[in-house]
């Protein structure tokens, strides 16, 4: 038996199929910002971001007759998005190292202590994250922003599970090279 999800949004995808600009623009203006900010963590850069959301929105009222709510509308609208980006980046050569043997490296991780440090250590990542390679830069916001795993990670870009986590460990040890040069880490 067939899974169907009914999100909030059940409605207007109903009224998209059937040709309303007006509920079209209305899913836009709903999901937009989020689909923005999921294309930027990814591709870095603001135009290119903006440019994979119109591409990703087109692409997705152009497939809706497709979609059938075996996820909800923003599941779906996100992978169509995350699919732009990393388009988008291996159009500009992205290369990831294939790693051999099974050598990677524990950090540890250390837990801030309340809430305000908490947001204040992740915008000071988020910033430091635009600095990362292309390649670091897309597995750590797939993990780290996106909430997928590393096995998820390496189907979507065609890598192993093992890239996957070697790029992400890399993207880390870089991000703390990154954060101590600015004085942010001890």
């Amino acid at each position: 038996m067939e899974a169907i999800f009914i999100d909030k949004h059940y409605s207007l995808v109903l009224e998209c199929k059937q040709g309303s600009k007006k509920a079209s623009y209305e899913l836009y203006r709903l999901y937009s910002k989020a689909m923005l900010n999921v294309a930027f963590r990814i591709v870095g850069n603001i135009g290119e971001a903006e440019d994979v959301l119109q591409e990703a929105f087109l692409d997705a009222f152009n497939k809706l007759k497709d979609f059938r709510q075996e996820t909800t509308f923003g599941l779906w609208l996100k992978q169509i998005v995350v699919n732009r980006s990393i388009n988008l980046l291996r159009k500009r050569k992205l290369e990831l190292i294939e790693i051999e043997g099974d050598h990677l490296e524990n950090i540890p991780d250390e837990e801030p202590e309340d809430e305000d440090d908490v947001q204040y250590q992740v915008a000071l990542v988020k910033e430091a994250m635009k600095q990362l390679p292309d390649g670091y830069r897309l597995v750590s916001s797939l993990y780290l922003l996106e909430g997928y795993d590393h096995e998820e990670i390496g189907q979507i870009l065609s890598i192993s599970e093992n890239t996957s986590r070697t790029q992400f460990l890399r993207a880390k040890r870089k991000l703390m090279e990154i954060l101590k040069g600015r004085g942010k880490v001890s």
